[in-house]
């Protein structure tokens, strides 16, 4: 794990193409106390440590199914679509017997993806995982510091060029969404951890690859409504019907999600589950 020193950052962003629905703004001065956070998205290895060590079943597996890209379900895969869909996103396929296990469905398997972000797990399953391992999942707030790597107001995790002199920093979409990935970053899917240069804390892939959970409920204006209470080591709202999630996934493009900034934010219900949703566990210091 990483260690987060304390200190003040702004948080929160306006840029001009955000999301004003998702209350990324406005820009506010947040105090943190020195924290702990892992330098990776926990890995089909870690999981898999976990699952063998408890017996634990995730949300996917009791649901017997989860969504799935429908450019990587194969041909038996296909076999097991369910008819269920996602309004506005009609690339998600909901696929019997997807899960951590098998992120594209029967068929599949994470063999030979040992060091990829872990997949198919709800906030229910992230929060499971971060108690047996002496850990939590981070604060929205922490998230948002740790990712900024010390670059204050900057758009990226590494600056304000997504693309700095032509090089790739992260793992998203490139060509035509949803039909065409060129891959031109070097991944169709999810990327090894550690794929890419960490930025200024030493934290890899904090935009792309895989959404990452975060411990708060989800709101646009609380931040606002309750401003002295969201100034120092603010933990969200005290209720919700969904949870943070942060970073962006290999999925995110800027024709309909450019949600890899460091101040976008977005929501999902804590038992949902996806194959570009993971998590990374924040810890208090020794």
């Amino acid at each position: 794990m990483v260690q987060i020193p304390a200190g003040t950052f702004a948080m929160g962003g306006d840029d001009p193409d955000a999301f004003p629905d998702d209350g990324e703004g406005p820009v506010r001065s947040v105090r943190l106390s020195s924290y702990l956070l892992d330098a990776t998205a926990v890995t089909n290895r870690q999981f898999a440590a976990f699952v063998k060590a408890t017996g634990y079943v995730t949300e996917a597996e009791k649901f017997g199914w989860s969504f799935v890209f429908h450019l990587f379900v194969g041909a038996e895969g296909r076999r097991h679509v369910m008819d269920a869909s996602v309004p506005g996103a009609s690339w998600w396929l909901a696929v019997e017997g997807a899960s951590w296990r098998t992120p594209e469905g029967p068929g599949s398997d994470v063999a030979r993806r040992p060091q990829h972000p872990v997949v198919h797990v709800s906030w229910l399953d992230a929060y499971a995982y971060a108690r047996w391992a002496g850990k939590r999942l981070p604060t929205e707030a922490e998230w948002e510091c740790a990712a900024r790597g010390d670059l204050p107001r900057a758009r990226y995790a590494w600056g304000d060029d997504l693309t700095p002199r032509g090089r790739h920093r992260c793992n998203i979409w490139q060509g035509n969404f949803p039909r065409v990935d060129t891959a031109d970053d070097g991944f169709s899917g999810t990327a090894p951890v550690k794929s890419y240069a960490p930025n200024g804390f030493g934290l890899y892939e904090v935009a792309g690859n895989v959404w990452e959970w975060c411990a708060d409920w989800w709101s646009t204006d609380w931040h606002a409504v309750e401003a002295p209470a969201t100034r120092m080591d603010p933990v969200g709202p005290g209720s919700g019907d969904a949870r943070v999630m942060r970073g962006g996934s290999y999925l995110c493009h800027a024709s309909y999600c450019n949600r890899y900034r460091v101040a976008a934010r977005t929501k999902n219900t804590p038992d949902s589950s996806a194959g570009n949703l993971g998590f990374r566990c924040a810890a208090e210091p020794l």
